[in-house]
């Protein structure tokens, strides 16, 4: 294996300001819609409270393991994913390459359109704009979907300019650098989000019918724990919400000290993340178990899959809430 890099010598790297400010960015790049989303419709999907038992061996297996692992080598060879795979082996830096261009652009695409969209539907929160049919307003209306796959519609201006708005505050994150930009952006809106999701809970468990909505998210099924397809999905949601093979770790962990417990940050991450992941999927069951009492249908018929999820069956449910209806769509969005 080859030695770190001796350019720090001269051109030191910019450290973290506290260990806390690290622990909130690497929670801040692993939590994310996936946690709100895809981890409640997995845990429906899946046998409900039994998915847990396949999530947390993952979690344990390979989660924990690999996250130890890059946090290690950012921290040892104290460089982005590309320089640290050259470092340990210079036939192996494409794989660095790989991560950041191909696997990071992928998603950087795919996120930064869904934050677009929440933008748009934190204004559209204040009217109830998706009025009586938000499966047609998103799809028809907002996205103006084609019919084929190839057929080009008109430019949406609205997605646009909120697209626009997401890469520019972005872009001025990093342009402010590790200490000012990414670890004091983070101690700012990672303490918002959870205050957030807190409310939503507590909101959203205090609706009527919200019990019959939990009992859907966690009341287990364990005869799904045979199906090979529960364990493909918890080991996948895994690899996704926990940002591993991104990249993205090995960058942070490179501007740790020297000495730093790096499986005990690790694990705070790891755990952490996870912990949110369950939480939030009260705040989502809680809504739509109301949502199926206020329409007088079972729950198993207003669920729907991870976008669908989002910006169909919940503006449904928000549009049928008593009073501040459109201070709970705010909250969601934002």
């Amino acid at each position: 294996m080859s030695q770190p890099r001796l350019s720090e010598a001269h051109h030191p790297r910019p450290q973290w300001r506290s260990r806390m400010g690290f622990i909130l960015a690497a929670i801040g790049s692993a939590v994310g819609l996936g946690n709100i989303w895809r981890f409640s419709y997995l845990c429906y999907e899946n046998g409900g409270g039994a998915f847990l038992i396949p999530y947390f061996t993952a979690l344990f297996v390979v989660g924990i393991p690999l996250m130890i692992l890059e946090l290690g080598i950012g921290h040892r060879m104290r460089g982005s994913a590309p320089m640290a795979m050259a470092t340990v082996n210079r036939r192996w830096e494409w794989l660095g390459w790989f991560a950041v261009l191909i696997v990071m652009y992928g998603i950087m695409l795919y996120y930064s359109t869904v934050i677009a969209w929440c933008l748009n539907y934190v204004f559209y929160s204040f009217n109830l704009a998706w009025g009586d049919d938000p499966n047609s307003f998103f799809f028809k209306e907002f996205l103006q979907m084609a019919e084929k796959p190839f057929d080009m519609g008109d430019v949406r201006m609205p997605i646009l300019t909120s697209l626009a708005a997401v890469w520019f505050f972005s872009w001025l994150i990093v342009f402010f650098g590790i200490q000012k930009g990414v670890e004091l952006a983070n101690k700012i809106f990672m303490p918002m989000l959870l205050s957030l999701i807190l409310i939503l809970v507590f909101w959203s468990v205090s609706l009527e019918g919200a019990g019959k909505g939990i009992a859907v998210y966690l009341k287990p099924d364990f005869s799904k724990l045979g199906q090979r397809k529960i364990w493909i999905d918890a080991f996948s949601q895994i690899f996704f919400t926990l940002s591993l093979g991104f990249g993205i770790m090995i960058a942070y962990a490179s501007y740790l000290p020297k000495k730093v417990d790096i499986v005990k940050d690790a694990l705070i991450i790891s755990l952490g993340n996870s912990a949110f992941s369950f939480i939030a999927g009260f705040a989502v069951f809680g809504t739509l178990g109301y949502m199926a009492h206020a329409t007088g249908v079972p729950v198993t018929e207003v669920v729907s899959e991870t976008i669908g999820l989002a910006f169909v069956s919940y503006p449904k449910a928000i549009s049928l809430m008593p009073a501040f209806s459109n201070v709970f769509g705010v909250v969601f969005f934002a």
